[in-house]
Parts: structure tokens; C-alpha cells; sequence
């Protein structure tokens, strides 16, 4: 009588877990040529605004506006949209269309919660003082570009493009860092003498000495300051549970 021959079962018929996604690896959109046109369209979108709110193609640029966190934060978006946009085609050269492009996740998380920044401080605290100053220009397409579209197309990058779960809970703090660095340079700057506007030692309202106090200042700054964090664990919250469901899909 010969033997049976006993096939040893397959790997893929063994029963156990399902091999995991490896953590960081997916966003809601893996195609980098969708993600490339998203992010050079976005590169042009920011860039205008800039230049238009600095005036650059007209004979008198606005070079003071470069000393406003607005400009600052729009600058940084700038740079890291760019920087993106390279990323990007780097990597669709090297590895393929199907993937993600970002240099750190953490630090997509700081440039946006910059401009979160601005964008909050914009709707929350300068239209309403704009509207009680009878201003009727607020919304304009270029405060339109610089407040809104640029925040809306950082935030819209980091949810399509960038893969979730790498946020810490620490993140918030230190985030506030590029915000409070700004904050200790433009009250240093116009200590020292430095106009924002001629006649103007403080770049914003809630900011002025003069008319508030030091501690009317430090309430609207300890006020911003524990919203802006609450943002940004908020931010946490959605980037871990999108982690989550990423990697169970």
C-alpha cells in the first residue's frame, strides 16, 4: 500500500489575522496625479493671493503687509504648498501614481493650524471690529483669498492627501509655537518703535497697549490662546479616528 502524500496548506490558507495596512500609509485619496493637479492648482491660488494683497503688480507695493501674521502664515502655506508640489513629483517619478507625498504629517499639522490661526482671528475678532468701524470692505477677493480660500485649501490637503494617525496629543502645544513667536517679535518690534501702519505700533487690535492695558492684552491673548488649542485637539481627534478607519480599510 503507498503512502498518501500529505500537500501542506498554502500561507494564504492558514486561518489568523489579516495582514494591517502599515500605519501612516493611507489617505482618503492615494493617487498622487490627483493629488499633484490639486496641489499646483492650490500653489497658484495662494500665490495670487499674496501678491495681491501686497500689491506686487502695481507700482507701489505694500511692503508693511509683510509685517501682518496673515501675511506671515500665507507665506508659510506658500512654502509648504511648494514644497509639496516637489514631493509630489518626486516620488510619482520614483515610485508610481498610487501612494502619498508629504514630508511630515506633524509639520503639515503646524503650517495649518497657522493659518487656522489666521482665519479664525480674521472671522471671529477683525469683521466684527471692521464692521463696527463702518468698514465695507471686508470679504473682498483678495481678504477672501488670504483668510478663507488659502486656510479652506491647507486643511482640504491635510484631509484628502496626507495620511491620518500621526498626530500626538502634544502637537497642540507645540503649534502654538509659530503663532507665539510672531506674537513676541511684533510687540518687541513696536516697543521699539517699529509702525505697522504710520502711526500704528501694534499689528492688530486686541494687541494694543494702549488701548487695552496689559491686561486687557494678556486676557485676549490667554482667550485666543485656549481656543486655538481646543482647535487643534480637535485636529487630533479627526486625524487619529481617520487613522483608525484607514487602517481597517
Amino acid at each position: 500500500m503507498s503512502k498518501a502524500v500529505v500537500t501542506p496548506p498554502a500561507a494564504s490558507d492558514i486561518p489568523g489575522p489579516r495582514t494591517a495596512a502599515p500605519r501612516f500609509a493611507l489617505a482618503a485619496v492615494n493617487n498622487r496625479p490627483v493629488a499633484l493637479v490639486y496641489r499646483i492648482v492650490a500653489l497658484v491660488v495662494i500665490l495670487t493671493g499674496v501678491v495681491r494683497n501686497a500689491d506686487l503688480l502695481t507700482g507701489s507695493p505694500s511692503w508693511t503687509s509683510f509685517l501682518y501674521f496673515t501675511m506671515v502664515s500665507d507665506l508659510i502655506c506658500l512654502a509648504w504648498m511648494l514644497l509639496l508640489v516637489l514631493r509630489t513629483v518626486r516620488d510619482l517619478r520614483r515610485t508610481g501614481p498610487i501612494g502619498t507625498s508629504t514630508p511630515s504629517a506633524r509639520w503639515g499639522g503646524a503650517v495649518m493650524m497657522a493659518i487656522t490661526v489666521t482665519m479664525l482671528i480674521y472671522v471671529v475678532v477683525l469683521v466684527p471690529t471692521r464692521i463696527d468701524a463702518g468698514d465695507t470692505d471686508i470679504y473682498s477677493l483678495t481678504d477672501t483669498l488670504i483668510h478663507i480660500v488659502t486656510p479652506a485649501l491647507i486643511i482640504a490637503d491635510w484631509l484628502l492627501f496626507v495620511p491620518k494617525g500621526a498626530f500626538r496629543w502634544v502637537d497642540p502645544l507645540l503649534w502654538t509655537l509659530i503663532p507665539f513667536a510672531y506674537l513676541g517679535w511684533s510687540l518687541v518690534y513696536g516697543a521699539l518703535g517699529g509702525e505697522f501702519e504710520p502711526g500704528e505700533r501694534y499689528p492688530y487690535p486686541f494687541l494694543n497697549v494702549d488701548a487695552l492695558g496689559i491686561g486687557g492684552v494678556i486676557t485676549w491673548i490667554a482667550a485666543l490662546t485656549v481656543a486655538l488649542v481646543a482647535v487643534g485637539f480637535v485636529y487630533v481627534v479627526i486625524d487619529r479616528v481617520l487613522g483608525v478607519l484607514a487602517r481597517r480599510r
